[in-house]
């Protein structure tokens, strides 16, 4: 915001264009204006996703083959956004735990000074588009971000601002996806990549309704997820008709796809639901129509939220239904190092990131 005298600065990390971790850049920017509709959020915390590393190298692109983790950046000049070309340069962060610290408008006053949590996917916008935190607009890779006040749930929780940070993008898109599958008590559900930030939320948010879950995971990770409350967990190398042994599920999670698409699709009962909002593995699969049409199958693809999604992610946090799940936490400027710490096969949790607020010398808040 300007004024007669000065501009208020602050730390961000700016993704400058598709590319490798070069495109990352840690700034002093000035503090975003803060519009008649919108509140200002200090950032305390901000999470780590797919989607900030995917429309880094433009994995959206449909020219991409490759799965996440492992495809190349695309080369200069063509466009990889999840809808069209992405608006670089970019302040990226979908997962924003804050405080709010200044309002547009008197009606939004009674804001100021609340910790809340940022709705990724903004979808109480007045003028009806739907907007992603970080792809559409600047998101919290920053010392402060600018949100509509729609978007922005206090928040009562006893979690850290870091924890709290591994919520939004994760949890959101995994209320979604059960939300749209018609998951209830005593509902059959197979969530592939079960130990990842969205298969995790899926995982206890899918035992919160009430669900029946089978996981899918590295062996290495079966106890965490049996931790959690899952009492039935399948090796992801091994194959998965043999394992379930013939069983069938009524819903699909499924954000792994690749070549074990055609696995999991045959998993499903006559009239199941297969749900994705991603493709870990690969996003070119093979699908076999007879499969699809003979079985009354449902294929269900996920990016825009529902409006009640957010509050019931919320209303779990606050209740304690759900565990934060964090692995490590790391200073903003170290978003290079927390990329890489997230793209490690081996990570069970989310990686949140966390703005240093003291001068650029000091070094405290180092990574644990």
């Amino acid at each position: 915001m300007t004024d007669a005298t000065h501009t208020r600065m602050m730390t961000a990390v700016v993704t400058t264009g598709i590319g490798g971790v070069e495109r990352l850049e840690h700034r002093r920017v000035p503090v975003p204006a803060v519009g008649p509709g919108d509140v200002l959020v200090r950032v305390a915390a901000a999470g780590v996703n797919n989607t900030d590393i995917n429309t880094r190298i433009g994995w959206y692109s449909s020219s991409v083959r490759d799965g996440t983790g492992s495809a190349a950046p695309l080369a200069d000049g063509e466009s990889g956004g999840y809808a069209g070309p992405s608006p670089f340069p970019l302040v990226q962060g979908a997962d924003c735990c804050g405080t709010v610290v200044e309002a547009g408008s008197a009606g939004s006053e009674q804001l100021l000074g609340q910790r809340v949590l940022v709705r990724s996917c903004m979808t109480g916008l007045t003028d009806g588009v739907v907007r992603w935190l970080g792809s559409d607009r600047d998101g919290a890779f920053a010392e402060y971000v600018a949100v509509p006040v729609s978007e922005v749930f206090p928040v009562t929780s006893g979690w850290s601002d870091a924890e709290l940070a591994t919520i939004p993008c994760s949890s959101g898109t995994a209320e979604n996806m059960l939300e749209r599958s018609g998951v209830g008590a005593g509902t059959r559900v197979l969530v592939t990549g079960a130990s990842g930030g969205v298969g995790s939320a899926a995982v206890q948010l899918a035992l919160r309704r009430g669900a029946r879950v089978i996981a899918v995971a590295s062996p290495a990770k079966h106890d965490r997820l049996r931790a959690l409350g899952v009492t039935e967990v399948i090796d992801r190398n091994v194959d998965l008709a043999e394992a379930m042994d013939g069983e069938r599920v009524d819903v699909a999670v499924d954000n792994v796809a690749g070549p074990g698409f055609g696995d999991v699709l045959g998993r499903l009962v006559p009239g199941g639901t297969y749900v994705t909002s991603g493709a870990i593995a690969g996003p070119v699969v093979e699908l076999d129509l007879r499969r699809l049409y003979l079985d009354d199958l449902r294929l269900i693809g996920t990016t825009t939220w529902d409006d009640g999604v957010f509050p019931q992610v919320v209303s779990a946090v606050e209740h304690d239904e759900i565990r934060p799940l964090l692995a490590a936490t790391f200073p903003l400027d170290d978003i290079v190092a927390a990329q890489e710490a997230f793209q490690d096969p081996g990570r069970f949790g989310n990686i949140a990131l966390v703005p240093r607020r003291l001068p650029s010398r000091g070094r405290t808040g180092d990574r644990r």
